[in-house]
């Protein structure tokens, strides 16, 4: 991780994109997962369709009836006071002497590591209280389904729900032990019903929809959603700072990070949270 020639302390655009935004995309559950993603440091408003109209057939030299006005509606994310999540990993001198295998490369890894766990958390279930990320499973407007590990039908009711609305998932979110649970599940055939896997050289699709696994979700709760429905708003000016003398009493260098995230749902029913005590229908 070189430094800027510019500014010997922080690092150049191109390389915090090459060591924490490219990566980071990678490693996140939520970001991996394909939602729409838009990149603003500021306050941003996305416009959304709550009601559209209803065409209707015309004839020749009619009047073309004037009264079908769409409702339109907008949601407002990353607001000037979004906190930032932030870092500092702190290494020895002799580490980075010593060390036979590229510190660079771990010191990425870590960081990287560390911020993905912290945004997922808060993508998936932040409570957006003292200015952060309210998650997916707290947005407003989401609908929820049953869930249950030892019966595949709810999630088969679950894509019904989405179809009710026109909506296509293409992701379903399941904590780790819950999706072994699940994986165990045969059809009356004896085959297992869950398809894909490495044996398959195939990811894991359950009913056709991919599945990511994360424990991030605690057990008994998973998402279903069409991720192009969730908007994801991620800060232009990312920062990774070497810190040469704030450490110097130890001998050690400081790499300080700082990256923003905003989540809101541009379709809130395009997101089903399931849950083993949860009833079908609107979330509130």
């Amino acid at each position: 991780m070189a430094n800027d020639t510019k500014n010997t302390n922080t690092l150049i655009q191109e390389q915090v994109a090459s060591i924490l935004v490219e990566p980071l995309e990678a490693e996140s559950v939520v970001l991996n997962a394909g939602p729409t993603i838009f990149n603003s440091s500021e306050p941003l408003r996305i416009n959304t369709i709550n009601d559209g109209f209803t065409p209707t057939f015309i004839g020749e030299n009619e009047e073309i009836p004037d009264d079908g006005a769409a409702q339109f509606g907008e949601i407002k994310l990353m607001p000037n006071e979004r906190k930032s999540i932030k870092k500092i990993i702190r290494v020895s001198n002799e580490l980075i002497r010593q060390s036979t295998v590229g510190v660079s490369q771990v010191l990425q890894q870590r960081l990287v590591k560390d911020v993905a766990n912290t945004l997922d958390d808060a993508l998936l279930l932040g409570d957006g209280s003292d200015d952060t990320i309210t998650g997916l499973v707290e947005q407003d407007g989401v609908l929820t389904a049953e869930m249950s590990t030892t019966d595949t039908d709810p999630f088969l009711d679950a894509l019904a729900l989405a179809a009710s609305r026109e909506v296509t998932p293409n992701r379903f979110i399941l904590n780790g032990g819950d999706f072994f649970e699940l994986r165990k599940l045969k059809d009356g055939n004896g085959r297992y019903i869950m398809q894909g896997g490495p044996a398959e050289d195939a990811p894991f699709t359950l009913f056709g929809v991919p599945v990511t696994v994360t424990n991030k979700l605690p057990a008994g709760k998973s998402i279903l959603a069409d991720t192009a429905a969730i908007a994801v708003v991620r800060d232009i000016d990312p920062e990774v700072t070497i810190l040469n003398e704030r450490y110097a009493e130890f001998d050690q260098v400081g790499i300080r990070v700082k990256t923003r995230y905003d989540l809101g749902l541009i379709r809130p029913e395009g997101v089903i949270v399931m849950e083993s005590s949860a009833g079908n229908g609107e979330g509130e």
